[in-house]
């Protein structure tokens, strides 16, 4: 049981306006794993004038000591993963080796990969008479998502520091407690107060009260794209910059030159690129398109492969897969299972029904529904649970009118024998990022997309720049 009492405000723990808390709950006992405070606007009001008054002096430190900042907050992260593994397991479901590396890990390097990209952003440079410089945007509201909560925190808070901006944080009120790990790692570094605030709190609350916020520059969410959709609705009315990082219903094509013997293999990665983290990824590569004369033979594979993706306690065992996060969320996924069989969909393996094996937590099991037509809600809309749809095409025109056939376009996969036939497909996919043959991960590489899964980009050089305004000095 985790206890977080107080708020991180300007350099200090401090107590809410409000008396009330929040509990936290594991996913897989239902049991209640820690309480923080249920923030107030007031909350939010002593932030951002913290933040704004320690803007100045942060936003003139120098580069160098910046990335030194970044450079000992990776060190004291790395120092805490396995007890941040843990809680992440607890609060999101992943299993506890995978978070180590992914929900932990990876947080910890982002803090480390900002330091080494922060000398290479020109902050000046000569255009003819004209000197462009690049200068912090001022007040930055951060306001992040429970799946993966310390990576997505992190991706936020990294640049917008690193760069010179101050910032105010709401994690998810879901998935929290890991933020309040990251605060006590910032004290403890000793970062000058007011350059980072902590506020948890709802979103209708806390994360509306920072959007609006007169004296918040600029708001960088993460999350579904209904909520994404209000913060710019509020960011309006200060014309603020925001950027969104929202849903996805990601395609993952196998073209026709993918040999029999290949199949399973490309599968395989297909079912991998579907269910991490219970699919309770926005990345995630939700439909399968595979040619009309290959469908059954791609659906026989999976049959064959899906035993294989074992659900159980995250924190104790060799299960595949934990559960999702919430009660809600199970209930929501097994919901679009149910109406993808109503709609005609076949069902492969999993279903709606609670598994037999796991009489509490909030398990779904990984399920594929096949025979999918592109107009069917699981086709459509982002599921956000273990699911997987396969779609039949019938050339390659129909394919990528399939993959670009949605709201979103945020990620994407294609597969062919031949790699420039895939990077082709790739390039007509209107999606932020494409792995294609199955590239790997890149720490580096730009992330976010297309049409409504958002704007803006994070990661790397490119979200470092997303946190910098533009000046020129004619002379």
């Amino acid at each position: 049981m985790r206890t977080f009492p107080n708020l991180y405000i300007d350099g200090a723990w401090r107590s809410s306006t409000s008396s009330t808390s929040i509990d936290v709950i594991d996913a897989h006992t239902e049991q209640v794993m820690g309480t923080i405070p249920e923030g107030t606007s007031g909350d939010v009001d002593a932030a951002v004038a913290a933040a704004k008054a320690a803007f100045p002096a942060w936003s003139q430190t120098s580069v160098d000591e910046r990335a030194k900042y970044c450079e000992r907050i990776a060190e004291a992260l790395s120092a805490r993963i396995p007890e941040i593994a843990e809680l992440i397991a607890g609060e999101v479901g992943m299993p506890q080796g995978m978070a180590a590396m992914i929900q932990a890990g990876l947080p910890a390097n982002e803090w480390k990969v900002t330091a080494q990209l922060l000398s290479e952003v020109k902050f000046e440079e000569q255009v003819g008479n004209s000197l462009v410089v690049r200068e912090p945007v001022g007040v930055v509201g951060a306001i992040t998502p429970w799946n993966y909560p310390l990576y997505q925190i992190v991706l936020k808070v990294a640049p917008a520091l690193a760069t010179g901006n101050t910032v105010v944080l709401k994690p998810s009120e879901v998935a929290p407690l890991n933020a309040f790990i990251l605060a006590e790692v910032i004290h403890e570094v000793g970062l000058p107060a007011g350059v980072f605030n902590l506020v948890s709190g709802v979103g209708p609350v806390v994360g509306e009260a920072i959007a609006k916020h007169p004296d918040v520059d600029m708001v960088s969410f993460t999350g579904s794209t209904r909520a994404g959709r209000r913060v710019m609705q509020l960011g309006a009315e200060s014309i603020k910059r925001v950027t969104l990082e929202l849903g996805g219903k990601s395609a993952n094509v196998i073209l026709d030159d993918i040999s029999a013997e290949e199949l399973p293999k490309v599968v395989g990665k297909g079912l991998g690129a579907c269910f991490l983290n219970s699919g309770q990824t926005c990345s995630a590569l939700t439909r399968l398109l595979v040619p009309a004369a290959q469908h059954d033979a791609v659906v026989a594979i999976i049959a064959e492969q899906l035993p294989g993706w074992t659900i159980g306690d995250p924190k104790g065992g060799a299960a595949k897969l934990g559960p999702v996060i919430s009660a809600a969320q199970r209930d929501r996924v097994r919901s679009y299972i149910t109406t993808g069989l109503d709609e005609g969909a076949t069902l492969v393996g999993g279903g709606a029904d609670a598994p037999d094996d796991q009489p509490h937590g909030y398990y779904v099991k990984p399920t594929v529904l096949a025979n999918v037509t592109p107009t069917m809600t699981v086709a459509q809309e982002e599921i956000f649970g273990p699911v997987l749809v396969v779609m039949p095409y019938a050339d390659e025109a129909d394919a990528l009118a399939i993959a670009n056939g949605t709201p979103y376009g945020l990620a994407g996969g294609v597969w062919s024998s031949d790699p420039e036939r895939a990077k082709q497909f790739a390039r007509r996919m209107r999606t932020g990022q494409v792995e294609v043959n199955g590239g790997g991960f890149n720490v580096l590489a730009p992330f976010g997309g297309y049409k409504q899964s958002g704007n803006g980009r994070e990661r790397g050089a490119h979200g470092l720049l997303e946190f910098l305004e533009t000046k020129s000095m004619q002379l």
